[in-house]
């Protein structure tokens, strides 16, 4: 009997060294006894005839990528069998089984399976249930959160909070370990008791207060409530004292609700008192997005959230030209970030075109949609709506002077190239505007995103040699 002891019984990296030590030695999965941390330390992890040296051996088969990504989730469960079951799994994918992931009804795939998603469950809980409490530092507030999850995930999540919560100083506590983080680098720590986390500070109050006002109680169903905010979380989260008596109360306050008088919502960028006016005829591109920003020229700006200004570099060599922001755009004020921007990335990295170096805008500034529940479904800008935008992109285009146009879709083509441009009998084919100005159209990225998955394959590739005309084009004004 091999006896494997594992300092960090969460760390891919040290189990896989061991894994490969024992693989190239030979040892069967029943030779081994696996212990981690102090579990190896109540066994006795100096037991057992011992792994080999892992920096003795040589080179094993390779496994497939599916497996890290499903060890590096099970490696964070509690169950002790987690480190015995994956090495099962390697033993027999790298002994002829090399497809044995996609047998889902085999056991020990079915409870790795679990496994993982018992931990991507309390990863998410993670996230949604930590609560920082504000202290006084040395220099400056430290926020400072207690939380106990089921599984040993803090090493997979405090990288989230490390980008969510860049710009202040925080640290985790948990009864296996700690994270904490200086504004610049994550550092990890040993394990805390709950005395270790300070109490109730300032901010719960607010927190409180935020809770209860947006609490539905026309939306309130409990079972579902609970499986999304399970009990043994409530302990440690400040608006959990709130929830019983907002249970007892929603039946009351739904039906005051539905006796109020409707409100008109407010909007996110209200109105500025005076409309805008016309393009000035010359300024920087921050002015005009300045003045776009006002713009009131159409019924669009009132329900939309924001204007959707171009983006990229004041003196790119092609501009890009889609129809009107989405849903995606529309809250994040950029330009082709939802999932047609995502595929019409795919396609600028196929071709080689860095999106860096692209002025990226819109035809039309302002989201049109048709509410649909809570989803908001896309609508064509009119002929007056797309021609009192028309300005705007006549003035990015004064600013920015590019070589190169790319027009995605009919209704940037027509923006750009006249209202009589039919795309698809011009499509992929260089148009003069004057000036040693030329535009190219193509089909829009939300065109292939509604065909059909057998269609959207076949359409790619004439959209990825349309983009591939734009990259040629580029390469050769730049070497002229």
């Amino acid at each position: 009997m091999h006896a494997v002891f594992l300092a960090d019984g969460a760390d891919l990296a040290e189990w896989r060294a061991q894994a490969r030590a024992l693989l190239a030695a030979a040892v069967p999965p029943d030779a081994v006894q696996w212990q981690a941390g102090a579990q190896g330390d109540l066994l006795g992890a100096g037991a057992g005839e011992g792994a080999p040296s892992p920096s003795s051996t040589g080179a094993v088969a390779r496994v497939p990528r599916d497996f890290v990504a499903l060890a590096t989730l099970v490696l964070a469960h509690s169950d002790p069998r987690r480190h015995a079951v994956l090495y099962r799994l390697l033993w027999r994918i790298t002994h002829g089984e090399r497809a044995l992931l996609r047998i889902a009804t085999d056991d020990d795939v079915a409870w790795a399976e679990r496994a993982a998603r018992a931990v991507r469950r309390e990863k998410h809980k993670m996230k949604a249930f930590v609560r920082f409490r504000e202290v006084a530092g040395a220099h400056g507030p430290v926020f400072i959160a207690w939380f106990e999850p089921e599984h040993d995930v803090l090493p997979q999540v405090a990288p989230f909070f490390s980008r969510r919560f860049a710009g202040m100083r925080w640290s985790i506590l948990t009864p296996l370990r700690s994270v904490h983080w200086d504004g610049s680098v994550l550092v990890n720590g040993p394990g805390a008791q709950r005395s270790d986390a300070p109490g109730a500070d300032e901010l719960e109050n607010l927190w409180r207060t935020y809770y209860a006002n947006i609490f539905n109680p026309a939306r309130l169903k409990v079972g579902a409530m609970v499986r999304e905010m399970p009990v043994r979380y409530w302990k440690n989260l400040p608006e959990a004292e709130l929830i019983p008596g907002l249970i007892r109360r929603a039946g009351a306050r739904m039906y005051a609700m539905v006796g109020a008088a409707p409100t008109r919502p407010r909007k996110m960028f209200p109105a500025p008192s005076v409309e805008a006016a016309a393009p000035a005829s010359v300024g920087t591109l921050e002015a005009l997005r300045d003045e776009v920003l006002g713009c009131r020229a159409c019924p669009l700006w009132e329900p939309a959230t924001q204007a959707v200004f171009g983006e990229g570099p004041a003196d790119a060599r092609a501009m890009v030209v889609g129809e009107q922001p989405g849903d995606q755009e529309d809250l994040h004020g950029r330009p082709f970030v939802g999932p047609a921007g995502q595929l019409f990335n795919r396609a600028l990295a196929e071709v080689g075109i860095d999106r860096g170096t692209l002025y990226i805008t819109n035809a039309v500034k302002h989201f049109k949609f048709t509410p649909r529940g809570k989803r908001r479904l896309h609508e064509r800008p009119s002929a007056q709506e797309q021609a009192a935008c028309r300005p705007w992109l006549e003035a990015e285009l004064a600013r920015v002077r590019p070589r190169f146009v790319l027009c995605l879709g009919a209704t940037a083509a027509r923006a750009v190239l006249g209202p009589g441009f039919r795309l698809m009998e011009h499509r992929g084919r260089w148009q003069p505007m004057g000036e040693g100005v030329q535009a190219l159209a193509t089909v829009h990225p939300s065109w292939l995103l509604r065909l059909p998955a057998g269609e959207r394959e076949a359409a790619w590739p004439a959209f990825v040699a349309d983009l591939a005309h734009l990259r040629d084009a580029m390469e050769q004004a730049r070497s002229a």
